[in-house]
């Protein structure tokens, strides 16, 4: 019994004496939450809070982005807000001011790492404006990315500009960052995003055309890149299918992966036979393969009558199949997910994940990897990547480029 009562009193750390049970209410209204790094670039955000059905539910904002956040509980002076994707939670407390104070948690594989979080209500800001901007940075610039020690990284960065208001992101050849929000403060920018698994901050200075200084800060802990960018309508990044490809002669896929409930299922399985199939290897961890799980849901559901399959190939952080199936649960609920996904019991991480899982491709370079497979079983294409609805007119072109592809499969006797 001793055990028992102080188990409870540590699984609630934050939870004040009875009497304050009726006290602490998480207001209506707009917040600014904040991520507290140890260098002091603190990661901002904004979410709103609203009543649904008579429990709180929250919205991530970013940009034109509002993630529902619906696993909301206020204990007494305590408040848990787990997050829908990525196995990442808030646990905080009410100041007296209002304020609320705890930490950001994240579930990986083998352990949890954390960052103190806080957060202010009815602010509606994402970041203090000191002086108008002195540029627009609207337009498309060639950027490059360089870590301590390690080679630069080239991509896209796309920004829309109104007064001092930001919008954009960064394509690369495996996704793009999602959506960024921020301000252009005089010749200074800053642009941020939450969604529990991306947690960044970009600075930069202005310079005509030009944005110099730049440091990007990644989550938790001290990771940290400096990135430069010019300005280039031009700027593109290397075709998707040339990333990664099928080894010549080898212009099938063979594999066998058991779906959540254990069941093998094989891509040689009567099912997908005569018909064009599309896979996606892509994981619950990964906030692209959120965005292509969102389309290709309700685009299986529409055109599954046409003759055509999804399968989904997931690659957990974690090699056992019963922690793989928890993560991918809430995942695939949420997207009322209705084609098959397996587990491939291979991680991300692992240099040999496609000698491991699709030995026929010469390599899985990002996640999401897109194959699409003819009526007569032969791979046709290997897209690496996706541009997600954070890309704006580069997720339409996308939706078009697929349903052409889909449909030139279909046609063919």
């Amino acid at each position: 019994m001793v055990k028992r009562l102080l188990f409870l009193l540590l699984a609630v750390p934050v939870l004040s004496s009875g009497l304050q049970l009726e006290k602490w209410d998480l207001e209506k209204g707009t917040w600014q939450a904040r991520l507290h790094r140890k260098d002091g670039a603190d990661i901002i955000f904004n979410f709103e809070v609203k009543d649904s059905a008579q429990k709180k539910i929250i919205y991530i904002l970013n940009a034109h982005d509002r993630l529902l956040v619906d696993d909301v509980k206020v204990l007494g002076d305590s408040i848990f807000i787990k997050m829908p994707f990525f196995d990442s939670e808030f646990k905080a407390a009410f100041r007296p001011n209002g304020e609320i104070a705890g930490t950001w948690i994240r579930h990986l594989a083998d352990n949890d790492v954390s960052i103190p979080f806080t957060a202010a209500y009815n602010i509606k800001e994402r970041f203090k404006q000191h002086e108008p901007a002195k540029s627009n940075i609207t337009g498309r610039w060639s950027t490059y990315f360089a870590a301590p020690g390690k080679d630069s990284s080239f991509a896209v960065g796309e920004f829309k500009q109104k007064g001092n208001t930001v919008y954009g992101t960064f394509l690369t050849t495996t996704g793009d960052y999602r959506f960024l929000e921020g301000i252009v403060d005089g010749d200074s920018l800053k642009l941020s995003t939450f969604d529990g698994s991306h947690a960044y901050y970009f600075t930069a200075l202005v310079n005509n055309n030009t944005l110099e200084n730049g440091v990007f800060y990644a989550g938790i802990g001290d990771g940290r890149e400096g990135w430069t960018a010019q300005k280039d309508d031009k700027a593109a990044l290397p075709d998707e299918r040339t990333l990664a490809t099928i080894k010549p002669g080898n212009n099938r896929l063979d594999f066998t992966f058991p779906d959540l409930s254990g069941k093998k299922v094989s891509i040689r399985d009567k099912r997908f036979e005569n018909k064009v199939v599309v896979i996606t290897l892509m994981g619950s961890w990964c906030p692209n393969c959120m965005d292509e799980t969102g389309f290709l849901s309700s685009w299986y559901k529409q055109n599954k009558n046409r003759g055509v399959e999804v399968i989904g190939l997931s690659y957990e952080r974690t090699t056992s199949f019963e922690k793989s199936k928890k993560a991918l649960d809430g995942f695939l609920k949420r997207f009322d997910v209705s084609y098959p996904v397996l587990i491939t019991g291979v991680t991300p991480s692992d240099p040999q994940k496609s000698e491991k899982s699709l030995p026929q491709l010469t390599g899985i370079k990002g996640f999401p990897t897109t194959i699409f497979i003819d009526k007569k079983g032969n791979v046709r294409e290997v897209h690496t990547g996706f541009n997600g609805p954070g890309t704006g007119a580069h997720y339409e072109e996308f939706k078009k480029e697929y349903n052409k592809l889909v449909d030139d499969l279909l046609a063919e006797k």
